[in-house]
């Protein structure tokens, strides 16, 4: 950055935010190859003749890990299912207002799950479930799952604030097909 422009705190933070979000995301793609490399492991030695144990388990944990690890993401890149047949001649103001709400409803709803899957990981640990095979203790997926689920509230709470600069602002908004 040059010396002359310096970067208000908020874009450094923001912007610290959607590199750990999209770093995030990638170490869920990396969870979907080690998912599919236990797996075709699984499938070879099956074939052979030997049987890995708690293959179903680890594919299990991976998938809930990786699947959250996605959601800041699609949530930060407005990747998530819409149905734009409603807004397709709705004007610039109306399609940023309609993206605010639907911002908000993540917030909170990210908020929610982040609440909810904190106490899930307290029962999980005081209860002491595992694992029916391999004996891995449940809980130990609540933790990434927490990571991700913090990185949505930030994402969701990043989409709030650029869905409310383009309401005030709508000519910024990036163009809607």
């Amino acid at each position: 950055m040059s010396e002359g422009r310096r970067q208000h705190p908020g874009q450094f933070l923001a912007g610290v935010l959607r590199r750990a979000i999209t770093g995030w995301a990638l170490i869920g793609g990396i969870l979907l190859l080690a998912l599919v490399a236990v797996n075709v492991t699984a499938v070879g030695s099956g074939i052979v003749g030997y049987r890995i144990t708690g293959d179903f388990e680890i594919t299990e944990m991976l998938v809930a890990i990786a699947v959250f690890c996605f959601l800041p993401y699609c949530q930060m890149t407005d990747a998530n299912v819409t149905a734009d047949i409603f807004t397709a001649r709705a004007s610039a103001r109306w399609v940023a207002g309609f993206r605010l709400a639907a911002s908000l409803v993540a917030l909170c709803f990210a908020l929610l799950l982040f609440w909810r899957m904190g106490l899930g990981l307290g029962d999980q640990r005081q209860f002491g479930y595992r694992t029916t095979i391999l004996q891995i203790p449940i809980w130990w997926a609540f933790v990434p799952i927490l990571v991700s689920l913090a990185l949505l509230v930030a994402a969701a709470a990043l989409t709030v604030l650029d869905s409310g600069r383009h309401v005030i602002r709508p000519e910024k908004a990036p163009h809607v097909q």
